[in-house]
C-alpha cells in the first residue's frame, strides 16, 4: 500500500542503461550505463502529476551529482521519465 494517497503502485528498476535486464550488482559495480529507477502509477483523475512531481523534489535533490544522499554513483543520477507527450511538460 502506498503512503501517497491515490498513488496505485510504485515498481523499482533501472533505465537508460546499455545491457538488458541488469541486476543491481551489474549497476553497481559494472558500467551498465543504468540509472536506478521508480515507475509510479497514480489515478490522475484525483492527484496531479504536479504534485506527484512536487513530492519527488521534496525526496530528491536534483542538483547533486550521482548522489542521494550516502549513495554515491553514476546510477544515483537525478532523471524524469515521461511516458507520453502529455506527461513531459511536467
Amino acid at each position: 500500500m502506498s503512503l501517497i494517497k491515490r498513488v496505485v503502485s510504485t515498481k523499482v528498476g533501472y533505465a537508460n542503461g546499455n545491457t538488458e535486464n541488469p541486476t543491481y550488482e551489474e549497476v553497481c559495480h559494472t558500467n551498465t550505463g543504468h540509472a536506478e529507477t521508480v515507475k509510479v502509477l497514480y489515478k490522475p483523475d484525483e492527484v496531479s502529476l504536479e504534485a506527484i512531481r512536487n513530492l519527488y523534489y521534496e525526496a530528491i535533490d536534483p542538483l547533486a551529482k550521482n548522489r542521494q544522499g550516502n549513495d554515491i554513483g553514476t546510477q544515483y543520477r537525478t532523471g524524469i521519465y515521461y511516458v507520453n507527450d502529455g506527461t513531459k511538460r511536467l
